[in-house]
């Protein structure tokens, strides 16, 4: 009888030690085979820890490491994020597949991922895992404790666009599945193949991107991209100028053209009713109140989340404080 397949993860940081352990933690509880990490920015005391664990596979992406690199430091994170990956693939990852994801980005099966990796085709290249995005809690009517409400999607774009309009009134047009992130997901890639190269969302063979991943269905990808005020807050500039609604981005797709970037819409609400307009945003789109709960429910887009991460954590890095 054959083994099952081992996998991994690689992500580029930027974040307190916490948090990059917390990451790491995480895959490595549901199996993870390797967990590498390159660090955009040293971190002393998550390096130590990563470095001590015999799973993790830690890099420093400093001015040595860039100079060993054909272009050099990308000025920009995006390119940073897909040169490391590819770098991580092809430098032999000592798995049999491997994932580009985010520290802000949790894989979350319903059944052992090294079984579910066993079940694909022989000629599969590479897999997607579809987003689900985290919800902050009502202040008013709280999750049970240790759980988080997530919203997921349609996946046919024109059920999308008609759920989208309904669960959220009021900036439906213009979303994409109500997502302020991406919609996308990440994909699983199989190792030890020639002519790869990872990005964000996809996998490119020979420079063409695959163009019909498998689907992992029975696993999600839970992004913590908004899931409370002061965090979307810190990230609130960075991301409208550098990146996830940074201007030049599409707007949510729409039948007659007129939907508004994010960068757009931010801005506009933000021009025209300061941080009280873009606390009406949050709490309409990103907050799990009752009835937005109710309505994501009715379409099958509710989900309900428990990671743990605390407990995860301290069982992988007992020693970090």
């Amino acid at each position: 009888m054959s083994s099952l397949p081992t996998w991994g993860v690689v992500s580029t940081i930027k974040a307190p030690a916490a948090d990059i352990l917390n990451f790491a933690a995480h895959h490595l509880d549901l199996g993870a085979h390797r967990v590498h990490v390159y660090l955009d920015e040293d971190n002393p005391q998550a390096r130590d820890h990563l470095s001590a664990h015999p799973k993790c596979r830690v890099t420093v992406t400093d001015d040595a490491y860039w100079s060993r690199r054909a272009k050099g430091r990308p000025g920009a994170h995006q390119p940073r994020q897909t040169a490391n990956a590819t770098h991580c693939y092809n430098r032999n990852p000592q798995v049999d597949w491997l994932a580009h994801i985010d520290v802000d980005e949790f894989l979350w099966p319903a059944a052992p991922i090294a079984d579910q990796l066993a079940a694909l085709p022989s000629e599969t290249r590479s897999a997607r895992v579809h987003p689900i995005e985290a919800l902050a809690p009502d202040p008013d009517d709280p999750p049970p404790k240790g759980q988080i409400w997530c919203k997921g999607h349609a996946r046919q774009q024109g059920p999308r666009r008609a759920q989208t309009n309904e669960i959220y009134p009021t900036y439906g047009e213009h979303l994409n599945g109500g997502f302020l992130s991406h919609v996308a997901g990440k994909v699983f890639v199989r190792t030890g193949l020639d002519g790869v190269s990872l990005r964000i969302h996809n996998a490119f063979f020979d420079r063409q991107q695959d163009p019909d991943p498998a689907r992992l269905d029975a696993m999600h990808l839970v992004h913590l991209h908004a899931h409370s005020w002061p965090h979307w807050q810190e990230t609130f500039r960075f991301r409208m100028a550098q990146g996830s609604y940074r201007d030049g981005l599409r707007a949510a797709p729409m039948p007659d053209g007129i939907a508004l970037t994010m960068n757009q819409l931010f801005s506009m609400l933000e021009d025209d009713g300061g941080e009280p307009a873009l606390r009406a945003f949050y709490r309409e789109v990103c907050t799990a109140t009752p009835d937005l709960r109710a309505r994501l429910d009715r379409h099958g887009h509710l989900h309900a989340v428990r990671l743990d991460l605390d407990t995860k954590r301290q069982k992988q890095f007992p020693y970090f404080t």
